[in-house]
């Protein structure tokens, strides 16, 4: 497949265009919402704050949800790129790995023993931990046997983790109204509700998978030649896949852990990108990034609009934007 942006040039001006759309949908973010306010407030917020009711709400709410959607975009994004060059699965995405399942269930564990006794920031990185741990466990059962990893054996081995830690889940809700309450928060995906502090705690982590994704671009595209052409070449395959798991648990493991699971940005954006760029991943891998962000913080704009005098969940949104996206995949291969 021929990407649609052939020469550095075009590729460079459409990133940078992507920048400034992101700006401007980060903008509309604050602005836009069931309550409307004037740039102008927005800019006196924080420049001449005198705690009225929409500084407040600009400075507490809207800010750090625009900031967070895009953040967490970013990496759902990044992260289905690595998983779908790890399992050359083109509907690979954080979930096949559980790492959505397992943070979910690790959070409903907790609050299934403990109750109301742990904060939003305790939660937050119980769900981190659990998405690491729920990662590390796929890898290894994936690897077991003979032959070692395959991108089959991930992918099954994810698939059961996923299936298990969700009846699990399920199990635990039903046995306690209260757990089915507080977990309910989590599990539909959401970037309302947290404040700049929880995001400013995740953030680094996200930064860093970023930053690692970046130089492992060239040895992604070996990988994608094939496990045998790229060990030909000197690389260390079983490194490479260590490594893109530990960036996969940084990005997606810190995603769920701030807003819970977001599904589809994973799946769709790294496509959009290969369409873009090509097959490069020194370029799927920002384009990602910015295209990532930009769907997340216009998804949660958008979901703030889908009933009237109450905002959806962003992981509703996310998911009515992507299941065409994703039918539209599953057709085109099946005529290949």
């Amino acid at each position: 497949m021929q990407s649609f942006l052939c020469s550095r040039v075009q590729k460079w001006t459409v990133l940078i265009m992507g920048i400034v759309l992101l700006a401007l949908a980060m903008t509309a973010s604050v602005l836009y919402g069931l309550q409307n306010f004037p740039l102008s407030t927005a800019i006196e917020a924080y420049t001449q704050f005198d705690g009225s009711t929409e500084h407040l709400i600009i400075k507490d709410t809207r800010v750090p949800r625009a900031i967070t959607a895009a953040f967490v975009g970013g990496s759902l994004a990044v992260a289905g790129v690595l998983l779908q060059a790890l399992t050359r699965n083109p509907l690979a995405s954080p979930s096949v790995l559980g790492i959505n399942s397992g943070a979910a269930l690790f959070i409903v564990i907790a609050l299934f023993l403990a109750g109301n006794v742990f904060a939003f920031t305790q939660l937050m990185w119980i769900g981190f931990l659990g998405a690491g741990f729920t990662a590390i466990l796929v890898y290894l059962l994936g690897s077991a046997g003979r032959g070692g990893s395959s991108p089959l054996k991930v992918t099954l081995a994810g698939s059961a983790v996923a299936a298990f830690s969700s009846a699990l889940t399920s199990l635990l809700m039903l046995m306690s109204n209260q757990t089915l309450e507080e977990a309910l928060y989590w599990l539909v995906g959401s970037v309302s509700g947290r404040d700049l502090q929880h995001a400013l705690m995740i953030i680094p982590y996200l930064f860093c998978g970023w930053m690692l994704a970046g130089f492992m671009a060239g040895s992604l595209n070996l990988m994608a030649l094939g496990d045998d052409v790229a060990t030909g070449l000197g690389q260390k395959i079983i490194w490479i896949k260590s490594a893109i798991v530990l960036v996969v648990v940084l990005l997606a493991g810190g995603s769920v852990a701030l807003t819970g699971p977001i599904g589809f940005v994973g799946i769709m954006i790294p496509h959009i990108a290969r369409y873009l760029v090509g097959f490069d991943h020194r370029w799927i891998l920002p384009y990602s990034v910015v295209l990532g962000a930009i769907f997340l913080v216009v998804a949660d704009v958008i979901s703030r609009f889908l009933l009237v005098q109450e905002e959806v969940p962003v992981g509703v949104a996310t998911a009515v934007l992507g299941v065409p996206f994703v039918i539209a995949i599953v057709r085109g291969r099946a005529h290949e």
